[in-house]
């Protein structure tokens, strides 16, 4: 597909207007020039609604309505109301939007405010920045604001001027955003798109471009949503632009790393190719500067046989791709498939203190469990949930497993449901399944291979098996996403005359050490038939283990 059909998303299916092809053709062209603006034709308010009324939810129908019947209202009131940011953009690259926010102009904040409560419920969540939260009876939320000019006055990422204007300019009021980009402007009715810093054509050249090059660096966090750009729309930086961002980067000195977990979460979960992501952050020395973790992986060497393709940032950066893969072939969402990519991200930290030449051949003896420190460290300032990080940690420890199983298997060693019920209890809360996707993308991640038979011949490596055959037995045991049950409960001791204490947990967890060793839940029982207390209740396991 040639860059230009691939830039003309108004061609797919998701934003086809129905019935009436010529207008299609018309999309994007450039209908006139005004107060150094280019203007451009897109989608009016029917075609939009009638578009998203086909492929997406009723939340984002009603939500786009209500876009509708506030811009409207705004017009009776010869003010205009302009979709900004986000919106704009993914139309332009056919893409569907999941939010809207509208700027509105002409229109002071406090009238503003008594014209949308006529429409829904209205909350102040910036009085300062002149950003209202409009909530439709559905539910579905739009950020109203006004234009406004922000100036940096101190260096704290909160120490800015804020300079509401209904008056402004949609030129002047779009060249605080950071890339041209989503310097983007569209009236919602009509369906014109006002670009005033040659944002589309950035887009079809997917270009990365600043919108302006003195106000780019008050923000410094702009430096990572440049990377998570850069990961999702497949773009390249314009060389002055780079330097720039290179030059913010120690301004992110002053901003709180609980700031990164937002644009770290956009780029490893929205890209297709997150690997972009993380290689524009190491060019913009953003890697070198805050995560030693990941600049430990570069020159951290690999056995050729294994890993022809290099050292374990390469590899890294072929795993999140490969994990990218893996959550849309599974279709995973959510929790799932946040677990996945991190995982995937952090799967070799141990990698760098455990790595030596040994015997002619590069070795990294138990670095799965070294894993462990650096993947919490790395993940703390990612701004990962605690909850989730032992999610992670957990999988980053055990990433090994499933693949040590299946060849086990391969040549006829036995592969006890024991095995399935320790590894189960020792991930939870992660899963076995969420383990087998982090075992498919690192397998994945890696090559090409040379022909063993013809040198001038490359493999890549096949799709490993290992995943669905041990889905397939936890599957089977019951265990695929969820740890196992006890084999006894407390009220299982009491029926046999037992007198509750804490002494019933350690009786529970040496019952589960039998089962998983063979012994069904009938024979635990028969054992503890009799037992006078619970001490007994113990002695007679702990003897039937040491046995």
């Amino acid at each position: 597909m040639s860059e230009q059909r691939s830039f003309q998303g108004y061609h797919t299916e998701r934003f086809r207007t129905p019935n009436n092809p010529s207008k299609q053709k018309e999309l994007l062209g450039e209908l006139r020039e005004e107060e150094g603006l280019r203007v451009f034709r897109g989608h009016d308010g029917e075609s939009y609604l009638r578009s998203i009324e086909q492929y997406q939810s009723s939340e984002l129908v009603e939500g786009f309505q209500y876009v509708l019947e506030i811009a409207e209202l705004i017009r009776a009131q010869e003010g205009r109301a302009l979709l900004v940011g986000g919106s704009v953009r993914d139309e332009v690259l056919g893409m569907p939007s999941k939010d809207f926010d509208i700027e509105v102009y002409g229109i002071p904040l406090d009238q503003l405010k008594d014209l949308l409560e006529s429409k829904g419920r209205v909350e102040i969540v910036g009085q300062s920045f002149g950003v209202l939260l409009f909530t439709t009876p559905g539910g579905f939320n739009l950020d109203v604001s006004i234009p406004r000019k922000d100036s940096k006055v101190g260096k704290s990422h909160k120490d800015f001027s804020i300079d509401p204007d209904p008056t402004m300019s949609i030129l002047e009021a779009a060249r605080r955003r950071d890339f041209t980009f989503n310097a983007l402007a569209k009236d919602p009715l009509t369906g014109e798109i006002f670009d005033g810093f040659g944002g589309i054509d950035d887009l079809k050249h997917r270009v990365l471009r600043a919108t302006d090059k003195e106000l780019f660096a008050d923000d410094p966090l702009r430096v990572l949503r440049a990377a998570q750009f850069i990961a999702r729309f497949g773009l390249r930086s314009e060389p002055e632009t780079l330097e720039l961002i290179r030059s913010t980067v120690p301004s992110m000195d002053a901003l709180s790393q609980d700031r990164f977990g937002t644009e770290w979460s956009k780029l490893l979960l929205k890209a297709v190719r997150p690997s972009a992501g993380l290689h524009a952050l190491h060019e913009f020395g953003v890697i070198e500067r805050f995560y030693p973790e990941l600049l430990a992986l570069h020159d951290t060497q690999q056995e050729f046989e294994w890993h022809p393709e290099g050292d374990v940032w390469t590899h890294t950066l072929m795993v999140v791709d490969e994990a990218s893969r893996v959550a849309r072939r599974h279709e995973l969402e959510g929790a799932r498939h946040r677990y996945l990519m991190y995982a995937a991200l952090c799967h070799d930290l141990g990698k760098p203190s455990t790595t030596k030449h040994e015997d002619g051949r590069w070795r990294s003896k138990a670095h799965e469990p070294a894993g462990e420190e650096p993947t919490r460290s790395l993940l703390s300032r990612l701004g990962v949930k605690k909850d989730e990080i032992e999610v992670i940690v957990n999988l980053v420890k055990e990433h090994l497993w499933p693949g040590a199983m299946y060849r086990s298997f391969l040549k006829g060693e036995p592969v006890t449901e024991g095995a399935y019920r320790r590894i189960a209890r020792r991930l939870a809360p992660a899963t076995i399944e969420d383990l087998t996707y982090v075992m498919e993308a690192d397998a994945g991640g890696r090559g090409p291979f040379l022909h063993p038979d013809q040198p001038d011949q490359l493999l890549l490596p096949f799709p490993d098996q290992a995943g669905a055959w041990v889905r397939e037995r936890a599957r089977a045991f019951g265990i695929d996403r969820e740890k196992p049950q006890p084999v006894l409960q407390g009220r299982d001791l009491i029926l046999l005359g037992l007198r509750p204490g804490k002494i019933f947990s350690a009786i529970i967890s040496l019952a589960d050490k039998l089962r998983d060793e063979g012994m069904s839940r009938e024979q635990i029982l028969w054992r503890l038939e009799g037992s006078t207390d619970a001490q007994e209740a113990l002695r007679r396991l702990t003897h039937e283990n040491s046995s």
